[in-house]
């Protein structure tokens, strides 16, 4: 799907209308992503219609005031206008995060015609790799709405990593900022287990230095009680 836009010019619909024309914004934007292509017109009285079904479909998919992960999906609105005025007017009318071609680029036509698009509106379904999940899709997003992603996105085998999986988080260090303070004041279960696997086997040195560190709680135990007496470790 990449490859489709790789040498072309793709322009944000937003205020400044933002060009991406380099590889690396190119495949930023697409790479891994369903992608819709809407083929419309600004003098079709269906595309008008449709658009703003469109609209809330997009956004409910895109937008992080309705979804907390946005879905891999991208649209990208193919002009069929006669002027460019007329796709200025349309593009009023769509979200912000649509991407569409100059109307002076040719390329407009040719993907016209390779996905031998003959009538407005028309939404092409293309999987990652670019082949056709659905030449038309107008009417299914607007019988179902947004759950037409679901179906696309299992069709595409199309993986989210919005999530982590249990052995990710197994190997993460989960300790707070406090750790290092709290390891030299108390001996954690971790701790005692390593000494009681190590205690078998802890000779000469090693084994003073152990014995070197229980009389040294035993005295910090001490102090903190404020024992007086006698004192003798066990």
């Amino acid at each position: 799907m990449v490859d489709l836009f790789l040498d072309r010019v793709l322009v944000e619909n937003n205020w400044d209308q933002d060009e991406l024309n380099t590889e690396r914004e190119i495949v930023g934007i697409l790479e891994n992503r369903i992608l819709l292509l809407l083929f419309a017109s600004a003098e079709s009285e269906k595309c008008q219609e449709f658009v703003p079904v469109l609209n809330d479909f997009f956004k409910r998919l895109k937008d992080p005031a309705y979804i907390e992960y946005p879905k891999l999906l991208a649209l990208i609105y193919i002009s069929l206008d006669q002027s460019e005025e007329q796709q200025e007017r349309l593009l009023k009318e769509m979200h912000k995060k649509v991407l569409f071609l100059a109307f002076e680029d040719p390329y407009r036509k040719e993907l016209q015609a390779m996905f031998k698009v003959k009538d407005v509106p028309t939404v092409v379904v293309l999987r990652p790799d670019s082949s056709v999940l659905s030449p038309n899709a107008v009417k299914d997003i607007c019988r179902f709405g947004s759950e037409c992603f679901r179906n696309w996105q299992e069709s595409a085998e199309l993986v989210e990593r919005t999530f982590m999986l249990n052995e990710e988080f197994d190997n993460l260090n989960m300790r707070s900022a406090t750790d290092p303070v709290r390891r030299l004041k108390y001996k954690t279960e971790d701790d005692k287990r390593k000494k009681r696997w190590w205690k078998p086997w802890g000779k000469g040195k090693a084994g003073n230095e152990e014995d070197e560190e229980e009389k040294e709680e035993a005295w910090d135990t001490k102090k903190g009680e404020g024992d007086k007496g006698t004192w003798r470790r066990r």
